[in-house]
């Protein structure tokens, strides 16, 4: 069942949940975010949005997707800084999950066992093609499941990989299209070979 800000009103309280929005680079996860939590201000619920402090690539405090769509957030240091929310927040939006420790799932079940509704967005896998930080976990416990897919650059199918350009091993590096692209899978695994 997807939840709605309609269906999230039903009853006489709040009922909590956990949304995951994943998928690679370039693949819409921060615009559908946006766009989640802009309908449930529509729908006149108090919102309050989250991100990581090291994710400065387009703004320092709100969130901003590929498409230039933004939406003010504050930037924590940790996910247990999530807690520390305004008392009458029914929707907390968290982007860039993948780069929280490993406690946020536990924080986003803390935060739907309250009532409030959690909108999460992340890579679901690193630039190797292996599961992403605190993402899978929050995958298993989420209500709904959202996977976006980018195009591939390379033959314009569904693309599920972070393929990266630039000759690094670190597990977070961040950057844009300078630095990543998005592929398919046989593309992907054409690992360091150009594009066909």
């Amino acid at each position: 069942m997807l939840f709605s800000e309609q269906n999230y009103r039903q009853g006489t309280a709040y009922r909590g949940s956990i949304e995951v929005i994943c998928g690679s680079m370039f693949s819409g996860k921060t615009e559908e975010l946006i766009r989640r939590l802009k309908r449930a201000e529509i729908a006149k619920l108090n919102v309050e949005i989250f991100k990581p402090k090291t994710d400065i690539r387009y703004d320092e405090t709100a969130v901003v997707s590929h498409d230039q769509n933004s939406v003010s957030s504050t930037p924590v240091e940790n996910s247990s800084a999530i807690l520390f929310l305004k008392a009458e927040t029914q929707v907390v939006g968290i982007d860039e999950a993948q780069f929280f420790d490993e406690d946020l799932p536990e924080v986003c079940n803390k935060l739907a066992a309250k009532g409030i509704r959690v909108i999460v967005a992340g890579l679901d896998m690193d630039f190797s093609g292996k599961p992403f930080g605190p993402m899978p976990a929050l995958m298993a416990i989420a209500e709904l499941v959202t996977k976006v897919n980018a195009v591939c650059v390379c033959c314009g199918s569904p693309a599920m990989y972070s393929f990266r350009k630039v000759a690094s091993e670190a597990k977070v590096l961040l950057g844009e299209k300078e630095s990543y692209e998005p592929r398919c899978r046989y593309c992907y695994n054409l690992k360091d070979k150009a594009c066909l």
